[in-house]
């Protein structure tokens, strides 16, 4: 049920789809608003905004808000329109390396709740899948009925790597985890890259909302990050957008998994860091030790951090060139080193960031923590975010940027 969302048809549903969730977005943002104060907002034409507001009326996505206390004046009420919390609700899931991540909300976009549960390296997917849904079935008190979700809703799911599909479906192993979770929930089940996830979920409620130009990295068991260009988050050829631990750090660096060598993965991820630790004559099998250390003032975890966050700074200085982004967001369980880490990234930007551009971009790190990849799942499966608005859906044909 990869994708079993909706289409994007031809140039003028793209185009209606837009107006739609410009509409959304504005009520999602600014809470009950007139009809004349949506126009206002969204730019669109009296005629216009009635014909989409009355389909998303139709659909139950948008009902009238109760009117605000206060003297009552001459005249018909104005009518103000909100979003309808009960008209759908949609679960996101991240597979991470090592823990299974879940998040709920309405259409609204008004969080449920999240949940997280660590899991031994290896674990099967039908293990994770049953833990997953397990934590699903926790959320607000066990209040959230999985069977609500039916067509009104979707799981939107985050898995470590590319997701790379044929003919609009996932290629194994991915098929066999949409299918496990399509029969599990009874929903449309959407996949994507969970740091790609990550990055929609920054920039839609976390560090960067608002932000038209956001450049995102995790540094975590893995480095990978996401890239929201112009407003829209950017999946790129066959998914592939984001690989930034694939990129070269240290031409003279150890091999990578990927085939390279000197990848910034090799470097800046929990396993190399941990090993630079050690080799210093440190103690540490996890990050939360390493962190005690940073803490108390160890100047052999000062210097690994110092060392992973002078390279990772390198690598999105060149990404920034590139680019563009006004923000960085920085992510995962080694960025809870704070300023250790962030002051070497910084000095590494301000080094190697054209001088025209320093001091235009803001370093910053991510607000949501564990629960980002699956609340980037939430938003997924909501579809609504206007940053997914030339965001190709799973399951349909790209169209070329100018057919809307």
């Amino acid at each position: 049920m990869l994708g079993a969302m909706h289409s994007h048809g031809g140039p003028l549903s793209r185009l209606r789809r837009g107006h739609e969730e410009r509409v959304l977005d504005l009520l999602r943002r600014h809470g009950p608003q007139s009809r004349a104060e949506l126009g206002r907002q969204a730019g669109l034409s009296r005629t216009t905004l009635y014909d989409i507001v009355g389909t998303l009326v139709a659909s139950g996505a948008v009902v009238a808000a109760a009117a605000a206390p206060g003297p009552r004046r001459r005249g018909r009420p104005v009518e103000h329109l909100t979003l309808n919390p009960a008209a759908g609700q949609a679960v996101g899931i991240d597979f991470a390396r090592r823990a299974v991540h879940v998040a709920a909300a309405n259409v609204a976009h008004e969080v449920i709740g999240s949940a997280s549960r660590a899991h031994p390296p290896g674990l099967s997917w039908e293990r994770r899948v049953e833990l997953a849904e397990r934590l699903v079935a926790s959320l607000a008190g066990g209040t959230l009925r999985l069977s609500s979700l039916g067509t009104t809703g979707a799981v939107g799911v985050g898995v470590v790597g590319p997701v790379r599909t044929a003919k609009g479906e996932p290629e194994e192993p991915l098929a066999t985890l949409a299918g496990l979770l399509g029969k599990r929930f009874g929903a449309p089940v959407l996949l994507d890259n969970n740091t790609r996830l990550a990055a929609l979920a920054e920039s839609t409620w976390g560090a960067a909302a608002g932000s038209q130009d956001v450049l995102y990295l995790r540094l975590s068991h893995g480095v990978g990050g996401g890239l929201v260009v112009n407003g829209s988050l950017h999946r790129g050829v066959d998914g592939l957008a984001g690989e930034l631990g694939h990129i070269t750090a240290d031409p003279e660096g150890g091999p990578c998994e990927c085939g390279g060598r000197g990848c910034l993965e090799t470097i800046a991820s929990i396993g190399p860091v941990l090993a630079s630790y050690r080799a210093l004559g440190g103690r540490a099998d996890d990050v939360p030790t390493l962190l005690r250390a940073v803490g108390n003032g160890n100047p052999a975890a000062h210097e690994v951090l110092r060392v992973a966050g002078a390279r990772t700074g390198a690598v999105l200085a060149g990404v920034v060139n590139a680019v563009g982004p006004g923000v960085i967001v920085l992510g995962g369980e080694l960025a809870r080193a704070k300023d250790a880490l962030l002051d070497p990234v910084r000095e590494a930007l301000d080094a190697h960031v054209l001088p025209l551009a320093r001091g235009r971009v803001t370093l910053l790190p991510a607000g949501l923590g564990e629960a980002g990849g699956a609340l980037g799942g939430v938003a997924l499966a909501l579809h609504e975010s206007p940053l997914l608005a030339r965001y190709p859906e799973p399951g349909s044909e790209d169209l070329p940027e100018d057919a809307a």
